[in-house]
């Protein structure tokens, strides 16, 4: 007896309009299914992209509302187990032993908009969220739900740099596709990426309006580097929390809250739980998979001289005059 392929991998729980919409929109290869669609400028997976059109016609936002945006790959799991425990520090206290990040995966704790909550025709349940909700999405600044616009709402964009995107995309990727389709070669989704088809691509335009939209509201939209992050932890916490309007007292420094944050959210401490190591999402990805490396220029292992000089070229031009800057070391 076959097993049927995860959630993830599943393409025919699509509604008719839908399906009436891909028929008409620019497709290329998947990385993870077989076909990415082109939405608003944006290359998407189509179950994906069904979730992300239900939650542009019904997610009603609130001022109080925090959305975690990144490209897939850029730190995303990190940054929501952050910001849950930032959050979340006077009703889960960081030392009390059963903290729901060591029970719970982060992208259960703060869901994703079109891949949890809207996804597959589910109309959410948001009675059960506390105030302020925490939130999380991939689309791109244009693609924004109209709720969202009008609203305070306050974003956090999370950048990585191209490279150590890209091979993490690549490896999560082919990880999801083990033992259902064939894994894809690097060269070929690397030439994929470099043409602006990757998931939620291209990702300069992503990076680029989310990086304008901080300069120009950088009272509403916080734009962090995963690179920074990694740096210097402490600082860039600390950074986050006056954004949000709960920076941290000195009784809270002197007792070793920001400390035990960091700790408690390092990529070592949350790989190791049980919950990640065995658990599973309800769409049929093992936690495990949001594990991999997490470090600053494992690119280094895979690309050729060729690839860095072609990526380097190609990033230089679409940021020229943007001011960004990317840490690659």
């Amino acid at each position: 007896m076959t097993t049927s392929p995860p959630k993830y991998l599943q393409e025919d729980c699509l509604s008719k309009e839908c399906k009436k919409l891909l028929s008409i929109l620019p497709k290329e290869k998947g990385w993870v299914g077989s076909y990415i669609y082109n939405y608003q400028g944006c290359w998407t997976p189509p179950r994906l992209l069904q979730g992300v059109i239900a939650c542009q016609q019904q997610f009603q936002a609130e001022d109080s509302d925090i959305i975690l945006v990144t490209t897939p790959k850029s730190g995303t799991t990190w940054l929501k187990s952050l910001l849950f425990a930032l959050m979340n520090r006077v009703k889960h206290p960081m030392f009390e032993p059963n903290h729901p990040l060591l029970v719970n995966n982060p992208h259960v704790l703060v869901p994703f908009l079109e891949h949890t909550l809207y996804v597959d025709g589910q109309v959410p349940d948001f009675s059960t969220f506390t105030s302020p909700r925490l939130l999380a999405t991939h689309v791109p600044f244009a693609s924004l739900p109209k709720s969202v616009m009008d609203s305070r709402t306050k974003l956090i964009y999370l950048c990585r740099n191209p490279k150590d995107t890209f091979i993490s995309m690549w490896h999560f990727a082919n990880n999801l596709r083990l033992h259902h389709k064939d894994t894809n070669s690097i060269h070929e989704m690397f030439d994929l990426f470099c043409e602006g088809l990757s998931l939620y691509g291209p990702f300069w335009n992503h990076v680029l309006d989310y990086w304008k939209q901080s300069i120009e509201n950088p009272n509403r939209v916080f734009f962090l580097m995963y690179e920074e992050i990694k740096e210097k932890p402490k600082i860039q916490l600390k950074r986050l929390a006056e954004f949000l309007d709960c920076p941290f007292s000195m009784e809270e420094e002197n007792c070793g809250v920001v400390n035990e944050i960091l700790r408690m959210c390092s990529f070592e401490n949350l790989r190791n739980l049980e919950v990640n190591t065995n658990g599973k999402l309800s769409t049929g990805e093992g936690n495990k998979m949001f594990f991999r490396r997490g470090e600053i220029g494992d690119w280094k292992n895979y690309f050729t001289t060729e690839m860095s000089d072609k990526l380097n070229h190609i990033i230089e031009e679409k940021f020229q005059g943007s001011g960004l800057k990317f840490s690659y070391v």
